[in-house]
């Protein structure tokens, strides 16, 4: 892991990232633009409210759902259009759906009387060539012709000095969507390569790249649980640091679903942030004021 860079508070308000998952922005599994548009409307009133408490607000998200789609596209239209690597879909994601939350997000703000600067940043990371995930692909995409791709770890948020800027500046910022345009450095430069960083790792990577005090990880269950999908799931309050990852060690969270989230958790308060929270997307507030989801602290 590299070290956490500073950020600089601003107004010494909470700063917080609000990471959306991306079957948040669809609804009840669809990915069509109509259904993408309510499910942001839905999730940006929950973040206007956040905004309205003093917060300063970054925003990031997922992409699976919407990735999906574009690799069917090229699927369907390669013999009339190139297709287009991984990482110009994953750029692609970002722009659109940067677009609808701050579409969404601009009108809660306007209801209620609030006046701040948004911005949608394209966002790079960088992973490591040597990243064993290369040997490794474990990451599906797709729909009809699914594929694994490698999943190599965030290292760098290439973008961050603009991210921090916007937020000094007192705008609200959606950055590093979909994991982030996975990027390699290579003979002076860098450039894209075909893979899929996790959302929630480079979640909490950028969290911390921006000095964000509290990070909120909004999905569609009420919060972590071990035993869960068994009869009797125990859910998870509050939790530390230490005892969050005896858990990890025990296998308690799927690897495709809860295990990056709790993961993410622990990394930003290990990096030096007070809090971080899996949440329902409907209980932001709720969760930020400690009454929803699982909230992780440092420690014992």
């Amino acid at each position: 892991m590299t070290p956490a860079l500073e950020g600089s508070g601003g107004t010494g308000s909470s700063r917080i990232l609000v990471a959306l998952g991306g079957n948040a922005l669809t609804a009840e599994g669809d990915a069509g633009p109509d259904a993408q548009r309510r499910a942001a409307e839905r999730a940006m009133k929950q973040v206007a409210e956040l905004v309205a408490a003093g917060n300063e607000v970054a925003i990031t998200h997922g992409n699976g759902p919407q990735v999906g789609n574009l690799l069917l596209k090229n699927e369907i239209a390669r013999h009339a259009v190139p297709p287009v690597p991984l990482d110009w879909c994953v750029a692609q994601t970002q722009a659109t759906i940067g677009y609808l939350i701050m579409t969404a997000l601009e009108r809660e703000l306007a209801v209620r009387r609030i006046g701040s600067a948004l911005a949608v940043l394209l966002t790079r990371v960088l992973v490591d060539p040597a990243d064993p995930a290369w040997e490794h692909p474990s990451k599906p995409i797709g729909q009809s012709n699914r594929r694994l791709v490698p999943s190599p770890e965030p290292v760098e948020i290439l973008d961050r000095d603009a991210v921090v800027r916007l937020l000094d500046d007192g705008a609200i910022v959606v950055a590093a969507g979909g994991g982030g345009i996975p990027m390699i450095r290579e003979n002076g430069g860098i450039r894209g390569v075909e893979a899929v960083v996790d959302k929630d790792l480079c979640g909490a990577l950028l969290a911390r790249a921006i000095g964000a005090d509290r990070m909120l990880i909004a999905t569609d269950v009420r919060a972590a649980a071990t035993g869960f999908g068994g009869d009797d799931p125990e859910w998870i309050d509050s939790i530390s640091s230490d005892r969050l990852r005896e858990l990890i060690d025990a296998g308690e969270f799927g690897a495709g679903s809860m295990l990056p989230k709790v993961e993410a958790c622990a990394r930003f308060v290990e990096g030096g942030g007070e809090e971080a929270t899996i949440c329902h997307l409907g209980e932001l507030d709720r969760a930020l004021a400690g009454a929803a989801g699982t909230t992780v602290k440092a420690g014992t």
